[in-house]
């Protein structure tokens, strides 16, 4: 069985009662203060978020910050009537749509690893994302508070999947949100969880544990003979520890020799993304469709009027010096992979590229010709770089881009390595004195995946240029760059990549990218080649890294 709480809706759009709970405070602020509702616009900002607390502090009527009934009762003095809050939810519900997690735990269902779920959430999604995986709405049988006889049918009957929503429905006449509902679960519907805790295991995910009727039963449940046969899992996010009364009973369920565990988790679709990939004989189909077109969603609040404009760091630092011409050299040598043959069978240092112009190249000009004079050549001449072929995948990007990875290679005292949506680059030296700062914010620099001694990794950073706001841009991107990479390590790479930088949030994404933008940007000229004749591509980055500004 599967316990969904609010966390596990909030990939898909709908805001956690955590996110509600600072909304209540904001409206009874300004309706209790008369106040313009731009001055606390900005929920993310630490001193209106202090300033609305010390208010809800000062009215002495309601439950202190984080504590299992501040949602409720907040949520009650903001709209007293049953009518109002299930208006509230529903627009808050309108649009959503199934996320990873969700359609992932449908897949569960139809190959019958997941027959039960329980959830205090009003919305659909569960429902919804069946629908998409079953391709039909008449497979998923789902009771609220206005029938819960019909979670008690389903269940003596076997007839799953099945949904039992603890708190109502959105739809339904009948919801719990407030402290007088959440005190006391309905007993029918409360009854049947405790006893299907004594029949199955129990997986807990986005739910916080603030809910007492909630709390009671699973507590309840430990008295049973045959407790969580399968085991009870509590799927947690964050570093810090769940609130006291689930630590409880997680211990109380290992004293009595029932499997138990905290599981820590970076959220809800990536935790069932784990899960479904390490079964076997799941058909995935309608997961591997819906992860090429799903969206990502975050809870920062919608800029309000002229003031609290977030201003977001982008990973994008301005080229601000680029070559204006290039040597083109017109003769008979075919596409782009005989342009590179000729290059090293000459044995010279050249990088050049294949265009309806002819080959385009930077390096001395004794180099280009000893390339491609096997080729006939019949005109060697300069080639002006325009702007405008710069908007795009040209042979002129493509030609700079191979030249501004040379440029840092020679300068930055890092190996580059080249992809075809990207370059890598990676410290050739990881224990120098240099990278002594980026040793401090990632810890190791180098190494071996652990049982693949084939597979080296270095910490590294990803580059690539584009093309935005009528300039040229080196986007840069921190990542774990391998060597020795093949069909059979491949998804070990991308396992270990992942968990290397999983906990990488908001400040030591924000450190990395400003680490990187000093040691690649250099403040000097960036030249690819240092030649004294011929053409060189030189170049120039600014340190100071794009941002976001109000239109």
């Amino acid at each position: 069985m599967w316990f969904l709480g609010a966390g596990a809706s909030a990939s898909a759009g709908i805001p956690t009662a955590q996110d509600m709970v600072w909304e209540f405070k904001q409206l009874l602020f300004v309706s209790q203060r008369r106040v313009e509702f731009q001055t606390v616009a900005d929920l993310s900002n630490p001193t209106i978020r202090a300033q609305l607390q010390a208010h809800i502090d000062g009215a002495k009527q309601f439950p202190p910050a984080g504590s299992a009934d501040e949602y409720a009762a907040l949520f009650e003095a903001v709209y007293p009537a049953e009518a109002d809050r299930r208006a509230y939810l529903d627009a808050k519900l309108s649009g959503a749509k199934p996320s990873y997690g969700h359609l992932s735990l449908a897949v569960l269902m139809r190959a019958e690893r997941a027959r039960l779920v329980w959830t205090t959430n009003f919305d659909p999604l569960v429902a919804d994302a069946c629908a998409r995986i079953f391709g039909t709405t008449g497979t998923l049988t789902t009771a609220a508070l206005d029938a819960p006889e019909l979670a008690q049918q389903a269940i003596a009957s076997g007839r799953w999947p099945l949904e039992v929503k603890l708190h109502g429905d959105f739809r339904s006449r009948r919801l719990k949100n407030t402290t007088d509902e959440l005190r006391q679960q309905d007993a029918l519907l409360r009854q049947m969880m405790v006893d299907a805790c004594g029949r199955s295991g129990l997986a807990v995910v986005g739910y916080s544990g603030r809910d007492n009727s909630i709390m009671d039963a699973l507590e309840e449940s430990l008295s049973l003979p045959s407790a969580f046969p399968a085991g009870l899992f509590w799927l947690h996010r964050g570093e810090g520890s769940p609130p006291p009364r689930v630590v409880d009973l997680l211990v109380r369920a290992v004293e009595r020799k029932t499997e138990a565990a905290l599981v820590r988790i970076e959220n809800f679709d990536e935790a069932l993304r784990d899960a479904i990939r390490m079964i076997e004989g799941i058909d995935k189909a309608g997961l591997d469709s819906f992860a090429a077109e799903r969206r990502r969603w975050s809870p920062a609040p919608r800029p309000v009027g002229r003031g609290g404009w977030p201003v977001v760091r982008l990973n994008a630092l301005p080229v601000v010096q680029v070559p204006t011409v290039c040597r083109r050299t017109i003769c008979q040598v075919g596409g782009y992979a005989e342009v590179r043959s000729a290059i090293e069978q000459a044995g010279v240092d050249v990088l050049a590229t294949r265009s309806k112009a002819g080959v385009l190249a930077f390096g001395a000009d004794g180099d280009v010709r000893k390339a491609f004079e096997p080729y006939s050549i019949t005109d060697f001449d300069l080639h002006t770089i325009e702007f405008k072929r710069l908007r795009y995948e040209s042979a002129e990007r493509g030609l700079l881009r191979q030249a501004l990875t040379r440029a840092i290679v020679s300068t930055c005292g890092v190996d580059g390595f080249h992809r075809r949506s990207a370059d890598l680059v990676a410290p050739n030296d990881p224990e120098a004195g240099a990278w002594a700062e980026l040793r401090r914010l990632v810890g190791s620099l180098a190494g071996v995946v652990q049982d693949h001694p084939e597979l080296h990794w270095r910490e590294g950073v990803s580059i690539r240029l584009d093309w935005a706001d009528d300039r040229l841009w080196l986007l840069i991107d921190p990542c774990t760059v391998f060597e020795g990479i093949t069909q059979a390590n491949k998804a070990f790479a991308s396992d270990f990549a992942r968990e290397r930088t999983v906990r990488r949030y908001n400040r030591q994404l924000n450190d990395l990218i400003a680490f990187w933008a000093g040691c690649l940007a250099q403040g000097d000229e960036l030249r690819a080649l240092g030649i004294g004749d011929g053409v060189d591509a030189v170049f120039r980055l600014s340190s100071d890294t794009a941002f976001s500004r109000r239109a």
